[in-house]
């Protein structure tokens, strides 16, 4: 056996940043690594899952992709996450690389912290956290605390979105920022200066279009960050346990439809009446043998064709995900259903 460490690449970042776009290029640009992936959603419709598996290749098999659904890593550490880990660490032949993507909900220092497992420690590092961040929607202050709503203490500020930012960025190593183009320069500007002034520590913040970037600027970075944990706070050091009260998730099913349009259009209004987070799912189209792949982030909404439904029921699921003050499952059900 080999006593080289296997290195771990964690892909944090909010709902909707890109996260799944960036392991689909670092999947096709393997740089000769042997890869596997971890895959975890706070729905349980796989959506980033089967876009990722669609990468499949020698450098990954399917059988290096792992999805974990219903949930958020950061709380099934013991349960899920480590027996996870390793069964990708028993894979033969070993992969040589390790990525996985939280959901967009999950606190990455529970994981950092998990690699201290006595079973792992000896055998993987975390060669990085790389946070994913949308230029646009940070830049705007989508993730800024509430200065106008002090908590019980009034000095608390922290929105349910802050405070995940928060977490995400200060234990990263590198930030990428995506949706560069609709930001603008202006925008990843103050995105950038937005993100230093909550990081902890410098931090390298680079501007990303559609998951491009060097593989070698993602993969490589020797960080050791199971290491250096105290560099790494969060708002829940010192708790023994959290939660995502916070938010919620529901799961509408959809009819087949007649045209994508109105459904991408239906989808916008609701975004923004009712404050939605992320909307994914696949959608039957009249006369299409494609499904119809809808994604949205907040009000920005995008749909294509992807694959053949082939032998699976035609029938149309989205998850839609809130905060839980904010949902409403059964305007949603009436409003797409």
């Amino acid at each position: 056996m080999s006593l080289e460490k296997t290195p771990v690449t964690i892909v944090t970042g909010f709902l909707g940043a890109g996260k799944t776009t960036l392991i689909r290029h670092l999947l096709r640009n393997p740089q000769w690594r042997r890869l596997a992936v971890l895959v975890n959603e706070f729905g349980d419709v796989g959506v980033d899952g089967d876009l990722i598996r669609a990468c499949a290749d020698a450098d990954c098999p399917e059988s290096n992709i792992v999805e974990l659904t219903n949930g958020c890593i950061c709380c099934t550490v013991a349960d899920e996450f480590i027996p996870t880990i390793e069964r990708l660490m028993a894979l033969e032949p070993r992969p040589d690389h390790i990525l996985i993507e939280t959901s967009g909900l999950a606190l990455p220092k529970p994981l950092l912290k998990a690699f201290d497992w006595p079973g792992l420690r000896s055998r993987i590092t975390i060669d990085g956290v790389v946070a994913v961040a949308d230029a646009e929607a940070v830049a705007a202050g989508r993730f800024a605390p509430d200065e106008e709503n002090p908590g019980e203490a009034g000095a608390d500020h922290e929105t349910p979105l802050s405070e995940v930012f928060e977490d995400q960025i200060a234990c990263a190593d590198l930030v990428l920022l995506s949706k560069a183009d609709l930001a603008g320069e202006e925008g990843v500007a103050a995105a950038r200066r937005i993100i230093l002034a909550e990081a902890p520590r410098p931090l390298s913040i680079l501007p990303i279009h559609e998951g491009e970037i060097d593989p070698r600027v993602v993969l490589g970075l020797g960080a050791a960050a199971e290491a250096d944990l105290a560099a790494r706070p969060s708002h829940h050091d010192g708790e023994d346990d959290h939660d995502h009260e916070d938010f919620d998730t529901a799961i509408i099913e959809i009819p087949e439809q007649k045209d994508p349009q109105a459904l991408a259009a239906k989808v916008e209004a609701l975004a923004r009446t009712q404050k939605i987070l992320r909307v994914k799912g696949h959608v039957a189209v009249e006369g299409k043998p494609l499904r119809l792949l809808i994604q949205a982030v907040g009000p920005r909404v995008r749909h294509q064709f992807d694959r053949p439904w082939g032998a699976s029921p035609r029938q149309g699921r989205l998850v839609v995900i809130a905060e839980k003050a904010d949902l409403d499952v059964d305007a949603l059900r009436a409003a797409l259903a």
